[in-house]
């Protein structure tokens, strides 16, 4: 699947994977050893994250139930607990810099695009 910022035109990630079951939403990418340049995680449901025991820091993008951007933290380092998000269903995690460099921001319409 691809994440894709529709209203800037610009992709976030080549392939995203999905965290949809306890287990998976709580290890996220704890246990990743690196987080490359189009990758993604998407957890559903979700309106708060944590780094703890994390590598390497990350963009955090929480969004509705319509996909719409609610807030974005860029860059949160290991070791740290985002923020809570009200009316956050979902979060999409990227690599640290994604967002800046694509311009991402609050109100930003997000779409995932599964491909066969």
């Amino acid at each position: 699947m691809k994440a894709i910022n529709s209203t800037r035109k610009t992709v976030l990630a080549e392939k995203v994977e999905t965290a949809m079951n306890f287990t998976r939403r709580l290890a996220g990418l704890i246990f990743t050893t690196n987080f490359k340049t189009g990758m993604a995680l998407l957890i559903m449901p979700c309106s708060s994250v944590h780094t703890w025991f994390m590598r390497y820091a990350i963009d955090v993008v929480f969004l509705d139930r319509g996909n719409r951007i609610l807030k974005v933290a860029q860059s949160i380092p290991p070791f740290r607990i985002g923020p809570v998000v009200r009316g956050a269903a979902k979060v999409l995690e990227l690599p640290a810099g994604v967002c800046r460099a694509t311009g991402t921001e609050i109100g930003d319409v997000i779409e995932f695009i599964f491909e066969e």
